[in-house]
């Protein structure tokens, strides 16, 4: 909407204003100019102090939304496993899901602070996940590195002579980790293959087919949908010349994804195996 302008009026046309015929005092009927000021002043001075503050809390939203969900997560968890071992778990996610943010803003790209969704986990939001496939890699596997390396914690009170809490917290963390290494996207493994081969999406939903016919649950056939769209997406784009370009990463990137990322699955099954309680109904 444009703005109306009124032009001020000539000099010398309308009526002087009526000048005092000497000082204003006090009780004379008569306000000063620095006290209409001041008057004017203080209702402003308020006004700016509102809005800063209405700007610092829009500034903290994101870091409110953050909270809030961890705080719903928490009770819907505790409900089933009891608020320690919920808190536990959703400090486990946050690390894991920081790793991804630390990782896309070394990239340059900016990036959401974590949403928990309960019994999704959580996520977060980016425009996109790097220049290339090599850049996609590092921001897939940030988040099961900075994830795993968080696990170590209650690792170690565990094998300290903590209780079992601390083993199952272990636990879980090591299989939520491996879990996600799982070749195929959206899941962070899918990310780190896309500096290797596209192919190796097709074995990995494959894989995951498998497994939500022996274990249903609908998080698995969410993410078979999920993985298996991005995949028939990302395979019948892959000639495209700017998804050429995408792909097209030195052999020696490659072999260093490869070898983080094997490296990494082998060392979540043996975290996996060894805090591992069979349990019987």
């Amino acid at each position: 909407m444009a703005e109306s302008y009124r032009e001020p009026p000539p000099l010398g046309l309308g009526n002087p204003p009526e000048l005092p015929d000497g000082p204003i005092h006090p009780g004379s009927g008569r306000t000063p100019l620095r006290k209409k000021a001041g008057g004017l002043l203080a209702p402003l001075a308020a006004l700016a102090l509102k809005a800063k503050a209405l700007l610092v809390l829009v500034g903290n939203f994101k870091l409110l939304a953050t909270f809030g969900s961890m705080v719903i997560s928490i009770v819907a968890y505790g409900w089933l496993f009891g608020f320690t071992f919920a808190i536990g778990f959703v400090l486990l996610l946050l690390l894991h899901e920081l790793g991804h943010v630390i990782q896309l803003r070394r990239e340059g790209i900016k990036a959401s602070a974590p949403i928990f969704i309960p019994f999704l986990g959580a996520m977060i939001a980016a425009k996109s996940l790097g220049k290339d496939a090599a850049a996609e890699a590092r921001v897939g596997l940030a988040g099961p590195i900075l994830g795993s390396i968080a696990t170590l914690v209650p690792l170690g009170i565990w094998l300290a002579g903590g209780g079992e809490f601390w083993r199952a917290l272990a636990y879980l963390g090591f299989f939520l980790n491996l879990f996600n290494l799982i070749p195929v996207v959206p899941l962070d493994g899918g990310r780190a293959m896309a500096a290797l081969s596209p192919t190796v999406w097709v074995a990995g939903l494959a894989g995951l087919i498998a497994l939500a016919f022996l274990y249903p649950s609908p998080i698995l056939i969410m993410i078979v949908l999920f993985g298996g769209y991005e995949s028939y997406r990302r395979w019948k784009s892959r000639n495209l010349p700017q998804n050429k370009a995408y792909y097209a990463i030195p052999g020696r990137t490659r072999a260093l994804v490869a070898v983080v990322y094997l490296g990494l699955a082998a060392a979540l099954s043996v975290g996996v195996a060894e805090t591992f309680v069979s349990r019987g109904f």
